[in-house]
Parts: C-alpha cells; structure tokens; sequence
C-alpha cells in the first residue's frame, strides 16, 4: 500500500529524460520528527522528489502510516504540506484521498502524517503490468475528481497566472494573451500515474499527492495525466487516458499546458 506519490517524475521536455523523482537510497537519512513519529514501527522510504521532500511509510498492513517530509525553513519553495492537508482535507468530502492524520511544523521542515489507503499506485509492479488498464483507469479516476469536486465551493486556486509568476513578465503577458478559453473545473494540479491508485482488480481507487490542488482548465489536468504515461510506460498508452476520461484530445490545450508544466 502506498499512502503518498509525490511529483511526476520528470522535469523539462520529452526529450530531456530527466527523471527527478523515485525511490530514496537505502542509506538515506531519516528525521528525527518522522523517527518520533514512526516510535516502534518500521520505516521504509518510498519516494524522494527533486525539491528534497521525502514519503516514509511506517509500519506494515492495515495499520501502516504515511510521513511526509519537506525539509527546510520555513518552507521549502515549491513544498507546502499545511496547505496540501487543508486541500486534501476538502477533497476528502467528495472523494477518495488519504486520511490527515496530523501537520506538524518543526524548525528544520514541516512533517504531514496520513493514513493509508488501500490498493496499489499505477506506477507499482501490478500497475505496470497492464499498462492499458491503468492508462485507462487514471482518466476514470480524473474525471471523478473533476465531477465531483465542487467547482463553487473550492477555496483554492491553481490559475494560469500564479503558476507563472517565476517568468519573466514579458513572458507572462505572451502567455496569458495565448491562453485558450478556460473550462473550470477543481483540478488535481499533478494528475501521473504515480498519483493514482489502483484496486486489486487495476480499477481506479483513489488520489494521493493533492499539494497544488485548485480551479483551473480541466486540460491542465489532462494534458500531464496522458503525458505521464510516456514517462513511466512508454509511447502508444495516451489515448487510453482520453477514452478513461471519456472525452477527445485537444491538441491546442495540450500543448499550451505542457508548455506551461515544463516552464514552471
């Protein structure tokens, strides 16, 4: 079981090959508040993200936990874990996320405890074994967020204009003027498989990893969700993305948006 997935696993084009993200060495240093936080249990590192923020999982079976690690002070830039249990604790109203469990802030980083979820992430060994299938069912499952998370009621953002504040303002005026016409909708803000997780049966369970969570065009979503099947299957699963989702791809939408996910 797999309580937390952070980031996508790539950063910068296609033809970079830069993954960012995955499994922590053996040897890598665990904090003192996750040691506290673990007490008797086993910790397991199960993903590093390029910013430094680390996912431990404590314990085993049924009982087991997730620690979410960001180091730094106050706040790492591109990491914050109290506003991600306030999003994932929205979300959890209307969908299927793991549980809060707890947000601690401590001088040296910021320490969020979940509980687990069930099921497996489509990036696991079951998931990669039918990659079809999970292709598949992380549209299923983005269409579910983006049905039944309220768009009225959301209280956070994930605009096209604060994501690229970090740009130049000549070239935040040239993309907001090149913005296609937006269709609302309360996004995920890191819609991969390695955020998606899967049933016993490779059907769509739930969502982890809900950080930038916010209203903004359903295809800022979509167009990192298909693309996250090259990443971490290879070509030829896009469409199965669409089909899941139920809807056609749009070409102009997709590229705008990849756009903007590989310069921010």
């Amino acid at each position: 079981m797999w309580g937390f997935l952070a980031s996508c696993c790539h950063a910068g084009s296609m033809s970079d090959e830069r993954v960012i993200s995955g499994a922590p060495p053996a040897d890598f240093p665990i904090p003192d508040a996750v040691r506290e936080a673990a007490g008797a249990k086993a910790i397991e590192g199960v993903w590093l993200n390029a910013l430094g923020g680390v996912t431990f999982r404590l314990g085993r079976g049924s009982d087991g936990r997730y620690a979410k690690w960001s180091p730094g002070q106050p706040v790492t830039p591109g990491i914050d874990l109290e506003g991600e249990a306030h999003r994932m604790q929205w979300a959890g109203q209307f969908i299927n996320v793991p549980t809060v469990l707890s947000f601690q802030q401590f001088p040296e980083g910021q320490l969020l405890l979940t509980a687990a979820m069930p099921g497996h992430s489509a990036v696991s060994e079951p998931g990669k074994s039918d990659p079809a299938r999970s292709a598949h069912a992380l549209g299923r499952g983005l269409r579910h967020l983006h049905d039944q998370l309220p768009l009225e009621q959301c209280p956070f953002s994930w605009d096209l204009s604060s994501r690229i504040t970090s740009l130049p303002p000549s070239q935040q005026s040239a993309l907001l003027a090149e913005a296609p016409p937006l269709d609302a909708v309360v996004c995920h803000g890191d819609a991969c498989l390695p955020n998606t997780q899967l049933d016993v049966n490779g059907d769509f369970l739930g969502h982890v990893d809900m950080g930038t969570l916010g209203v903004a065009d359903r295809w800022a979503d979509l167009a990192i969700a298909a693309w996250s099947t090259e990443w971490n299957y290879g070509l030829g699963y896009e469409h199965q993305v669409y089909a899941g989702y139920g809807i056609d791809p749009d070409n102009e939408k997709i590229a705008f948006y990849r756009r903007i996910w590989d310069l921010t």
